[in-house]
């Protein structure tokens, strides 16, 4: 009887994705940056067991195995393409961007966009609990029409728009926890047979 299950072996894989999660999530609040290390090891690592390990839908899907070299590569891409944006408007850091690429070898393009969104939701929900623990709800509101404007006169001008920092913070919020919590989401949601993105329930 071979106990070495294909949902076996994903559980680990997502085992070893939420571990360096969990460390990047350490040291983004302890140093406010996410090592260039941990996500070169964990992108490889991500490409490595995508290309050997035997085949399925995804590590976070209904039929759980490896995607192959290029559909981690694609995965790795679309996490690269999808948050690059704000790291050009200067909304996000560089260390988020190659994170959630991280995350993207690990599950390939399609969990990537579930996971993408619930980062979206969770770190809007993450900023406001720090601004409303804070009180200082009148300063982010103030702070936003100080970032967004300038950018949108840019735009009215045909300029590249930015987001230039505001001269006080209503708070800073590590956005590799809200990386963090939207992929843990998205694999509790998978494991329920639940698709994020389309509202799937499998069998």
């Amino acid at each position: 009887m071979n106990i070495i299950t294909p949902s076996l072996i994903a559980a680990a894989v997502v085992a070893i994705l939420c571990s360096l999660l969990l460390c990047a999530v350490i040291t983004d609040i302890k140093a406010h940056r996410i090592s260039n290390r941990l996500v070169l090891i964990g992108a490889c690592a991500g490409i490595v067991f995508n290309t050997t390990l035997p085949e399925g839908y995804g590590f976070v899907s209904v039929l759980p195995g490896a995607l192959g070299f290029w559909g981690s590569l694609c995965g790795l891409g679309a996490g690269l393409g999808l948050m690059l944006p704000l790291y050009l408007l200067r909304a996000m850091g560089a260390g988020d961007v190659k994170l959630m690429a991280m995350v993207g070898a690990f599950l390939g393009a399609h969990a990537i966009l579930n996971v993408v969104l619930a980062t979206f939701v969770i770190g809007g929900l993450l900023c406001i609990a720090v601004v409303l623990r804070n009180r200082m709800l009148a300063l982010l509101l103030n702070n936003l029409r100080t970032m967004l404007l300038p950018g949108f006169f840019k735009m009215m001008l045909n300029e590249m728009p930015t987001i230039d920092a505001a001269s006080s913070s209503a708070g800073k919020l590590p956005y590799g926890v809200a990386i963090a919590a939207g992929t843990f989401a998205c694999v509790m949601l998978t494991s329920m047979g639940i698709d994020p993105a389309n509202g799937y329930w499998g069998m």
